[in-house]
């Protein structure tokens, strides 16, 4: 099937509507569909012919939209970059692409490039590489109709405003940044673009413009301890990334902040659940061994094994009113003593502790048990807490064998660019 290019589309019903609000400029849609016809008839007088691959490892700026737009108006797969990755590791992710953009296109036009002004939506519109908390990051080819299905089944679960201004300020060489800005041309509506987290910036942000917001339990409790506070125009401020415990969420909730949970992956292109239902357009399942299983318009094709689902490898329950509960990463279990621990169920009790900012749970070999159940916590600023205060606050919330043995404090967890726990880190 074959759809108008969504950024055409935009600039032809809304040239004025402001695209992109970047901490270097602001441009209309209008303005961001000439630059990124720039861009992809500079991109062809590079050489670059559709369906090639250009690296884009720009920082989240102007340039980073304009590129991007300008290698789906060609029809040439983008493929963002982290800057934060070393030389080797940017090599690895680029490998086979016609071209790498690493700083804002400019020289040569070829005013004979072959933009089509249309997208086919089984063509492979962004390869995105997986965060990489479990195994080494993947490439995962995104077509245009996942990305389409995903923005559908998000409008459907959220609902759209012709004003709406979605504040991101997460990383752009991963899906849930990245889906914002894809989104976003889809509805022709706003981005408010932040090169980096600052809970002040976003804070006063959110406060006075965005409507909407994603972020990661860590950056949500960051915005609050920043003085958030009934921002009269959010809509909603989207939570995912890692489960959220209970007590953050009422914490928002006292701030009057709306908070919505969300589930999700990079092969289902972000979003899997929103608010606890799947996205009208997604299928979700439990299978072998709790593990949660999905399929739909939005999974990217090469992700579906022959049994036509994505394995996810987290596991979860779907509850009575058919929202879905995840309880973790099947690999995360500890088994001690026989007795199956969930990590997250034990986080989220150490983290409505009073003093306590974050916690992460993880197994540790034990001679006796198989594995002794560790946690690693850290406190709130100014607060304090001892190793026999906290096991006996667990003592009383958890069972016997949940209860961790071990107590390590930090002033920090290890956490991906997108905020996603990097329990190995704890485990080595």
């Amino acid at each position: 099937m074959v759809v108008e290019s969504w950024l055409a589309r935009a600039a032809r019903t809304r040239p004025d509507r402001i695209a992109l609000r970047a901490e270097d400029g602001v441009l209309r849609y209008g303005e961001l569909y000439e630059a990124a016809m720039l861009a992809a008839q500079r991109l062809s007088a590079l050489g670059v012919r559709p369906g090639d691959r250009v690296g884009v490892a720009l920082p989240a700026r102007r340039a980073f939209a304009e590129t991007l737009h300008g290698c789906l108006l060609l029809g040439a797969p983008a493929v963002p970059v982290d800057l934060r990755l070393t030389a080797a590791e940017r090599r690895a992710r680029t490998a086979g692409c016609a071209a790498v953009v690493s700083e804002p296109l400019q020289g040569l036009l070829d005013a004979g490039a072959p933009i089509a002004g249309s997208h086919d939506l089984d063509a492979t519109a962004i390869v995105v590489h997986t965060s990489g908390t479990t195994s080494g990051p993947r490439p995962v080819a995104l077509s245009y109709g996942n990305w389409l299905w995903s923005a559908l089944g998000s409008a459907a679960a959220l609902g759209v405003d012709r004003a709406d201004a979605w504040l991101c300020t997460l990383p752009l060489s991963h899906v849930g940044g990245l889906s914002i800005l894809v989104r976003s041309a889809i509805y022709a509506t706003s981005v408010v673009l932040h090169e980096h987290f600052d809970a002040e910036a976003a804070a006063d942000e959110i406060a006075t413009r965005a409507t909407l917001v994603s972020v990661v339990p860590t950056t949500l409790a960051r915005l609050l301890d920043a003085g958030l506070r009934h921002p009269p125009r959010l809509r909603a401020a989207l939570v995912g990334g890692a489960p959220v415990t209970p007590a953050l969420l009422d914490r928002a909730a006292a701030a009057g902040v709306p908070t919505i949970s969300t589930y999700g992956l990079t092969e289902a292109c972000s979003q899997v659940t929103t608010g606890g239902p799947p996205l009208f357009c997604t299928r979700v399942r439990i299978g072998a061994a709790r593990e949660i299983l999905v399929a739909g318009p939005t999974v990217a094709p090469a992700a579906l094994t022959d049994d036509g689902w994505l394995h996810t490898g987290d596991e979860g329950a779907i509850d009575p009113d058919g929202n879905l509960v995840v309880t973790g990463r099947a690999g995360d279990t500890i088994i001690t003593g026989g007795e199956n621990v969930a990590p997250a169920a034990v986080e989220a009790v150490l983290e409505s502790h009073p003093a306590v900012a974050e916690a992460a749970v993880h197994g540790v070999p034990d001679p006796e048990w198989g594995e002794r159940v560790v946690a690693t916590v850290v406190l709130q600023a100014g607060q304090d807490a001892t190793e026999d205060e906290l096991r006996g606050y667990c003592r009383v919330r958890l069972a016997g064998y949940e209860v961790p043995r071990v107590y390590r404090f930090s002033p920090e967890l290890p956490r991906t660019a997108s905020g996603k726990l990097l329990r190995r880190s704890l485990e080595e």
